[in-house]
């Protein structure tokens, strides 16, 4: 009998409170973790409860303090452990603050040793209300809020926030909010995931369920997700799907990439280079910061462009503009040197690339 095991992410540590007790209280029968890093001691500090109380609690050194190491060193192996207890029923998983839930779902779908015992039932991302635009389409750091988990993390709010809701199978705001962020979370949340007004809203037995499923999950979160895009109908909401089979020009995309990749909006998906035409390159961006990077092949799917901008208010009217301008035309590619293309730094050298 596999353990269902609920992960709870976020970037708000009062919200993430409030709804990790919600949970726990929710789901009779459940040990809580609480992983919580501490950058300047470089320690990892865990905490083992229950309902009758404190049941561990103990601090990991960390050789460089972040979450990959945190997850490796000492997440994963204490999920199998009470597990292999048969005490509780089920575990609810407070994820260090910042820390995606991916990496620890990945592994339990492909570990055999760990599938055996433990099973992720659900990704739950808790959201403050005081001011979730700000958080998902603002252009502050973690580490400006004192959120960071290593000396050199400096990560955006907004992108790491997004790419929780878009993860998760269930969205809990910790109090009402204002419509407009309602539907901003409504329109980046997988259009079947979860979302409420507190952890009581969510049902318990779903949460143990089935919930969540890896393959659709990474099916929504995917950058080369080729769906047309969900009608939500939500209030103050805007959406911009920018697609195209042809390339990015390597220089017109430098140039003119912070007409896409800043701003008070959400950006995710995919393209293509010419001088690199088998490989995916993701694009992944909120608030004006912006991440680049190799996705791998493309395989047997014919490369295609795609930008979708998400915001409130009034879409920017260059966007469109800007991305036709940025495509690469045949003469482009034939008249053009493929040696380089200015993406080394993020992508490494064309010869790599092949």
């Amino acid at each position: 009998m596999r353990t269902p095991v609920v992960l709870l992410t976020g970037v708000d540590p009062d919200a993430m409170a409030a709804t990790m007790i919600g949970l726990q209280f929710g789901m009779p029968g459940a040990v809580a973790v609480h992983h919580r890093i501490d950058v300047e001691q470089q320690l990892l500090i865990r905490t083992v409860s229950d309902l009758t109380g404190v049941v561990e609690k103990h601090e990991v050194p960390l050789e460089h303090a972040c979450v990959t190491c945190a997850i490796r060193e000492d997440i994963l192996p204490t999920l199998e452990r009470l597990a292999r207890t048969g005490r509780w029923q089920s575990i609810v998983t407070h994820l260090p603050v910042g820390a995606p839930a991916g990496g620890i779902c990945w592994i339990v779908a492909r570990e055999t040793r760990i599938a055996r015992v433990l099973r992720i039932s659900a990704v739950v991302a808790a959201l403050g209300t005081h001011h979730p635009v700000r958080d998902l389409l603002g252009d502050d750091l973690l580490v400006e809020r004192g959120l960071h988990s290593s000396q050199d993390d400096r990560r955006g709010v907004g992108e790491v926030l997004g790419a929780m809701v878009e993860h998760a199978d269930a969205v809990v705001l910790d109090g009402p909010a204002d419509p407009v962020a309602v539907g901003l979370v409504r329109t980046i949340a997988r259009p079947d995931a979860v979302l409420a007004h507190g952890a009581s809203e969510v049902d318990s037995a779903a949460l143990v369920g089935r919930l969540h499923d890896h393959s659709r999950t990474e099916a929504w979160t995917a950058p080369t997700r080729t769906d047309p895009l969900p009608r939500t109908g939500a209030e103050g909401v805007w959406q911009l799907d920018l697609r195209s089979p042809l390339p990015f020009h390597p220089g017109r995309l430098l140039d003119s990439l912070e007409v896409l990749g800043t701003g008070h909006h959400r950006s995710r998906g995919c393209f293509w280079l010419p001088t690199r035409p088998g490989r995916v390159v993701a694009w992944d961006g909120a608030g004006g910061q912006l991440s680049i990077g190799d996705h791998g092949p493309w395989g047997s799917t014919p490369p295609f462009t795609r930008i979708v901008l998400t915001g409130v208010g009034v879409a920017p009217e260059e966007a469109r503009r800007a991305f036709a301008a940025m495509l690469a035309r045949a003469e482009d590619v034939r008249s053009g040197d493929l040696s380089e293309d200015g993406f080394e730094p993020w992508l490494g050298p064309i010869r790599d690339a092949a």
